[in-house]
């Protein structure tokens, strides 16, 4: 059986992931989308609100995906979970380099997990997560970046994070 692992924050989850996620669950029998936290970033929803998110964007995606979340070494979770390929996504050449040297330190742990990268859709390379938080922050439309229930989610979030920050 072919068990792809899918990493990432997804806070919130962007059109870009669901196009990785729609093409990397064509690849394997089942995709793990593994949602982590990151120490460099501050996430606007906890792991258990994004695990949700992801879940209910994904329903409709044929295969066999699962959502679980993680914190520890991609490579630990990945073996944990049996997979034989980490999918990731690339948006632009600074995505690139740092995917190739983590794909490069990956093998290095596990050289039995192979790393595939897929190209986002040409429509899509510019949205981040990071871009689209930003932009909700300051009042900006997101329309475009997500679907229209993440952006009913990220617009109640600014509303309520403003009114604790006032």
């Amino acid at each position: 059986m072919r068990i792809g692992v899918y990493p990432g924050t997804f806070d919130p989850i962007t059109l870009g992931h669901m196009d990785i996620i729609r093409r990397g669950a064509k690849l394997v029998d089942r995709l793990v989308i593994g949602v982590t936290t990151n120490p460099s970033k501050s996430p606007l929803f906890t792991v258990d609100e994004r695990m949700d998110m992801v879940r209910r964007e994904v329903e409709t995606i044929g295969g066999e995906i699962h959502v679980v979340s993680f914190d520890s070494l991609l490579m630990d979770f990945a073996e944990r979970e049996g997979a034989n390929v980490i999918v990731r996504g690339l948006r632009a050449v600074a995505d690139f380099e740092y995917e190739y040297q983590m794909a490069g330190m990956n093998q290095q742990i596990n050289d039995r997990i192979e790393t595939v990268f897929l190209m986002a859709d040409v429509s899509l390379q510019p949205i981040a997560s990071k871009l689209v938080k930003e932009i909700a922050l300051f009042g900006g439309p997101i329309h475009r970046f997500v679907t229209a229930t993440v952006e009913a989610d990220v617009v109640a979030r600014v509303a309520l994070v403003g009114r604790k920050g006032s």
